[in-house]
């Protein structure tokens, strides 16, 4: 059974660093692209980074480029979203997603996402 499990989020003052995980089980994360996504309250979900598993390329969404890193370490079947100078626009709910099938492209389209985590909520106030 696919899962993807996030955690590491909770309450950062602006300009904190939080690091998220997403945790898979079931299949094997190195052949499948992770996504992450966030949601914030009365807003659509929009992608925010990625990790092929095509050739370990990484791509970011222009409002978080050069504070956050997308990550993965196969022995722990763990992808990881580093998130530096957090501002309260950060605040949301943080998804990691995959596609069923392995070695696909990286995409920012949640619509092609087969399988996704829980979410963990991230919230950026002082």
């Amino acid at each position: 059974q696919v899962q993807l499990v996030e955690s590491g989020g909770g309450l950062v003052e602006p300009g904190g660093s939080l690091r998220l995980s997403c945790a898979a089980s079931g299949f094997t994360l190195d052949v499948h692209t992770i996504t992450w996504f966030r949601q914030a309250p009365g807003k659509e979900r929009e992608g925010v980074s990625c990790i092929s598993s095509i050739d370990g390329s990484t791509y970011y969404a222009d409002s978080v480029k050069g504070r956050f890193t997308i990550t993965r370490e196969n022995a722990k079947n763990t992808v990881y979203l580093q998130m530096n100078s957090l501002k309260p626009e950060d605040t949301a709910v943080y998804y990691c997603a995959t596609d069923d099938e392995p070695l696909v492209s990286c995409s920012f389209q949640a619509y092609g996402m087969d399988f996704w985590g829980q979410g963990t909520l991230v919230t950026v106030s002082s």
